[in-house]
């Protein structure tokens, strides 16, 4: 059973969900209550209300991937972890919005690489500064939570690889 929690529902604040047969699954409901966390946050609609990118996650990706440096089509289709048809698709639509352009490969005339415009490079500006906006319940945080908070998560990430 998939337990999906809103903000003050957590089952340690009385609520009895996440609990199965009489035991806890302990980390599965930590890890719950991260996916919440993020999952809740308005971050994609406030990209699209921003950017105007439409509601597929494959732009946004690509600027970010982009930001990196020129792409080819095939790159950047195996770096947003889509097919080339799409990527072309997606390449388009940055283009028409004047945030991508393709230009000759140098090293290979046949090749087509894509590079951010000033306007893409403002718009990754835009996105990096949207998605790395913490939720407001961080700010009720002191330093020091914060501090084991972030130990914590770098561990946890050190043990996924």
């Amino acid at each position: 059973m998939t337990q999906h929690w809103k903000a003050g529902d957590h089952p340690a604040g009385g609520n009895e969900a996440g609990t199965e047969q009489g035991g806890t699954d302990q980390a599965g409901r930590v890890w719950a209550a991260m996916r919440a966390l993020v999952e809740g946050q308005p971050t994609k609609q406030r990209l699209r209300d921003a950017l105007d990118l439409g509601r597929g996650s494959g732009r946004v990706k690509s600027l970010i991937w982009l930001s990196d440096g020129p792409l080819s089509l095939s790159g950047l289709a195996e770096a947003v972890g889509v097919d080339a048809p799409y990527a072309t698709l997606i390449v388009d639509s940055l283009e028409e919005r004047g945030l991508v352009e393709r230009q000759p490969d140098p090293a290979d005339r046949r090749r087509k690489l894509v590079t951010l415009t000033p306007a893409g490079r403002d718009a990754v500006t835009q996105v990096l500064r949207i998605q790395l906006e913490p939720p407001p319940g961080f700010g009720r945080l002191s330093a020091a939570e914060l501090d084991l908070l972030e130990k914590l998560l770098w561990r946890v990430m050190a043990g996924s690889r």
